[in-house]
């Protein structure tokens, strides 16, 4: 972490057990305002426990996990949600039935009260405030890069269009620390390049913390400024993307080769 910049995202000695299998054994992690991390490493490696545990979900076994200095370890989903924790999931989870526009105002919900939630179902008295309320999710989703047909069904978009849309209702949940889990998944190479773009100025312009979970190493390498590398429950390497791609240890374990790395730098 930079040493200028004040932890938001701590978690300390963070294990998980399932009865007699370990997921997760002694993680740490510590964040700054702005920072992305990329958490990688092969399948069973522990990334989804540790984004569970992140937000909420599970119960560590043993360990610490702290947002801004407020302990939250044990604590629901929810009250990590309302500590300003977002995510999104591997698997898509937006209201089909509902417009893009709508999914991302579900998202202000949290923030803004039962009245924003009203004017989605479009309970009486609501005109000029489902005016606003839409008006500022289809600039989030601008910025998302999904500019045309707001009011188009969810379910009928296609599946890339979904994975951004999911994204703008995260972020309007107005996140301190933001998760994202593979967030390129369903992408043609110039939506993964727009998205990084996208991704690194909410960084850099709104200070959002993001944990980034993706097997896209192009991605991960051009957006990270830090990678932790997981391998059967245990931190394997951490630090900045080009040592990373080097670490003999992070080639065997998980990257594959020498040349398979070189070509995703």
């Amino acid at each position: 972490m930079c040493a200028d910049r004040p932890v938001i995202l701590m978690a300390e000695k963070l294990t998980k057990r399932f009865g007699g299998l370990a997921a997760l054994i002694d993680y740490d992690l510590a964040l700054g305002a702005g920072e992305i991390l990329g958490l990688i490493g092969p399948n069973g490696a522990g990334k989804t426990t540790a984004f569970n545990l992140l937000t909420g979900v599970l119960v560590p076994t043993a360990g610490r996990i702290g947002l801004c200095g407020l302990d939250l370890t044990g604590a629901a989903p929810e009250a990590f949600a309302r500590a300003g924790v977002a995510r999104t999931f591997q698997n898509i989870r937006l209201f089909r039935d509902l417009t893009l526009w709508e999914n991302v105002a579900v998202g202000f919900h949290m923030r803004e009260g039962p009245g924003w939630f009203a004017t989605v179902f479009a309970l009486p008295g609501i005109r000029a405030r489902e005016t606003r309320l839409r008006d500022r999710a289809v600039e989030l989703l601008a910025r998302l890069g999904v500019e045309d047909a707001p009011d188009t069904r969810a379910g009928d978009l296609p599946y890339g269009l979904q994975r951004k849309v999911e994204i703008a209702r995260a972020l309007a949940t107005a996140p301190v620390v933001l998760l994202l889990d593979e967030p390129a998944a369903g992408l043609n190479p110039a939506e993964t390049a727009r998205l990084t773009e996208t991704l690194r100025d909410l960084a850099e312009t709104d200070g959002v913390t993001m944990v980034v979970v993706e097997h896209d190493m192009r991605l991960v390498m051009a957006l990270c400024s830090r990678i932790q590398v997981l391998n059967r429950g245990l931190l394997l390497a951490e630090g900045a993307p080009y040592h990373i791609q080097r670490d003999p240890a992070v080639v065997e374990a998980y990257l594959g080769s020498k040349r398979r790395v070189h070509a995703h730098a």
